[in-house]
């Protein structure tokens, strides 16, 4: 069954359908955005219907064409969509939008809602996002396809407006994305012209279609209301397979509402009961509110079951090439599902070999060993691969026309690279990292906490982590980033010791499939910790005890990455005076946290005074150390000087760590 191309009058019905969906739902909540619904759903309907591939009882469907509504608060454009093409989102959940419990947010969520593929709302990741997917698409289409059969053969799909455009992460995603000459993108600008405050010409008057031709992209411009032109628009850029496509769609917000019409009003509230009366009668809608005629959802049914009969003979070629292809398929299986070898443990940390040396360092020769292991890694820095140890050996490096290479050069365009790791995990089959200085961890936060929640198995690869990186002075030296970075929910934050713990580290962040890692390496060389009987599985727990004395200790001194070594000493200095010190290393508190009461017990024995240190700010410690306990750490910024020089200015070497304690206890 071929696809049968909807008509110009079943694509109005149908448009139209969707803005009274959209208007009713958003007057009901007495919340939310109605404006973008109304005006783009003509634009949705001549994708949905006659261009987007997929499958509503296989959302997951690894080769289905993928939609990212980028301009997340018209989500009901999407749910709307959703519902009449027959994904398990039931009319009573559109009767329930943006209230508890109910599959409808506010802004569209992956993995609450089915079929949604990323969540959006912060302007602009959506955008990225897609610029991720169409980067994995293409990786994967180099490793699967064949002569006989391309199982990866697919779209990616954005419909994004004019606040996405003007947050500056879409211009550094779509520079990228025309650099790598990502023919499989084609995005849907709906070019409305309002925001919030009023119309964009008050803060914008740049030449959109001139930005995007010197980004190397291929644009069309159509009328966004005219669905024969839309869908026309849509097939060209389809053909397009060297240029990314941006149709730009002159459309008007809220279209057909007499008053809200092209206003700034329809872009955040309701319409009221009173102008979507009005705008029934303007548009010659005779149907009451959530009541979606027949002809509606016959017309999307026949759309539906020719989408399912391409979906049924693309399984029936998928599994004659699995048998003709036997090595693809086993690797097909091993990277779509993210397979980890048994041994992964013992495996990375050989590859340490049980050296001192900068965690950056450790950390790369880890990647080597992972990268051998698991076909699903790829990645990259933002610039800065020689500096944070961060390039695949061996592997070449992803560029236009060749994606069979594993090294992705994100140049400099930190809160771009965050979003296109999240929109590659969100693909499937890859495991993404990025790697950048722990300073300019701020400039990809935004992404780092979508990351979070979505819960995507995305690594970060932050080095220069503190003062310590000496010379580069206070710009380049991070004080309140590991602090802050723990604050991001559900993000897993890991500052290893030495090779051990950095290999441990790895492991944790791999076999973590539900969220982000942060992996948080030095610079400078550190030596190994002596951790006498501590286990590797104590390790993988966030704290664990690297040296206990005999006997009740007088004190337990806490500490991650390069001060673990610094307590070491410290604490000899005070068992020279009598005094007995507990080492604890804390490689990642958000673990450590996550244990029983009856294990953090034995790490940090009640009654005992606690100290904990670290070259940062302190608040993140509060929950262990107490209001009773002290935190060395640095509340200031850096300066630019050798790091040995710096930590004896700011009081980070043994000695002075120790007469701290030391005065600590007296009190």
């Amino acid at each position: 069954m071929q696809q049968i191309m909807i008509s110009p009058d079943q694509a109005r019905l149908c448009a139209d359908a969707i803005r009274f969906l959209s208007a009713d739902a958003v007057d009901r909540a007495n919340s939310g955005h109605p404006g973008l619904p109304m005006g783009a759903a003509d634009c949705a309907v001549a994708l949905w219907g006659n261009h987007l591939s997929f499958n509503p009882e296989d959302p997951a469907w690894a080769n289905r064409d993928r939609f990212i509504l980028s301009a997340g608060h018209g989500s009901m454009l999407l749910y709307s969509l959703l519902h009449l093409f027959g994904f398990d989102l039931p009319l009573d959940e559109l009767k329930n939008f943006r209230q508890w419990g109910s599959k409808t947010p506010g802004h569209p969520e992956f993995g609450h809602t089915v079929g949604v593929e990323v969540t959006t709302g912060p302007l602009g990741q959506g955008f990225a996002n897609g610029v991720g997917m169409g980067i994995a698409s293409k990786m994967a289409a180099d490793r699967f396809n064949t002569v006989d059969f391309k199982p990866i053969d697919h779209t990616i799909y954005a419909l994004m407006g004019d606040g996405c455009l003007q947050e500056g992460i879409c211009y550094e995603a779509a520079a990228l994305a025309g650099h790598l000459k990502l023919g499989n993108l084609v995005y849907i600008y709906d070019s409305n012209g309002i925001t919030i405050e009023g119309k964009t010409d008050l803060a914008w008057s740049e030449d959109v279609e001139g930005r995007f031709i010197a980004a190397g992209w291929h644009v069309l411009k159509v009328d966004g209301h005219d669905h024969s032109r839309i869908s026309a628009a849509i097939a060209e850029a389809k053909a397009e397979t060297v240029k990314p496509s941006l149709i730009i769609a002159t459309t008007h917000i809220a279209f057909g509402s007499p008053k809200c019409q092209g206003s700034s009003g329809a872009h955040g509230s309701p319409l009221g009961a009173e102008e979507i009366a009005a705008t029934r009668a303007n548009l010659g809608w005779r149907h009451e509110a959530f009541e979606i005629p027949q002809e509606v959802r016959d017309i999307c049914k026949i759309q539906v079951e020719a989408k399912k009969l391409q979906y049924a003979a693309w399984q029936r070629t998928f599994s004659a090439w699995q048998a003709a292809n036997p090595e693809k398929a086993q690797l097909w299986d091993s990277m779509w599902h993210k397979r980890l070898p048994a041994d992964l443990s013992e495996q990375l940390i050989a590859a340490t070999d049980g050296k001192d040396g900068a965690t950056r360092a450790l950390s790369g020769a880890v990647l080597q060993k992972v990268a051998a292991l698991l076909p699903s890694l790829i990645g990259g820095s933002a610039d800065l691969a020689p500096s944070n140890n961060s390039e695949i050996k061996g592997s070449p490096a992803v560029q236009a026309g060749a994606f069979a290479g594993r090294n992705i050069h994100f140049g400099i365009r930190e809160h771009a690279m965050g979003a296109l790791l999240n929109g590659m995990s969100l693909y499937g089959c890859f495991i993404p990292y990025g790697a950048t200085f722990l300073v300019f961890s701020d400039y990809c936060r935004p992404a780092i906490r979508l990351s979070a929640l979505m819960k995507q198995q995305v690594i970060y690869i932050f080095t220069h982590d503190s003062f310590f990186v000496g010379e580069d002075g206070p710009t380049h030296q991070p004080i309140e980033h590991v602090a802050s970075l723990r604050l991001i929910p559900d993000l897993q934050v890991i500052r290893p010791a030495d090779g051990l713990e950095t290999a441990l580290a790895w492991q944790a962040a791999l076999e973590r499939k539900d969220g982000p890692t942060a992996l948080i390496l030095t610079r400078q060389k550190l030596p190994v910790i002596d951790r006498g009987a501590a286990s590797n599985n104590d390790i993988l727990k966030g704290g664990y005890i690297v040296s206990t004395p005999v006997g009740k200790p007088d004190v337990v001194i806490m500490a991650s990455g390069s001060e673990v070594h610094v307590a070491v000493e410290a604490a000899a200095k005070l068992a020279a005076d009598g005094i007995a010190g507990q080492i604890v290393s804390v490689p990642c508190l958000e673990s450590f946290l996550a244990q029983s009461s009856d294990y953090r017990s034995q790490v940090l024995p009640a009654g005992v005074p606690r100290v904990a240190f670290e070259a940062g700010r302190g608040e993140s410690w509060g929950r262990l150390v107490g209001c009773e306990g002290l935190f060395i750490g640095i509340e200031h910024f850096g300066a630019s000087a050798p790091d040995k020089v710096l930590a004896e200015q700011f009081g980070f070497t043994a000695p002075q760590v120790a007469e701290r304690i030391r005065v600590f206890l007296k009190k």
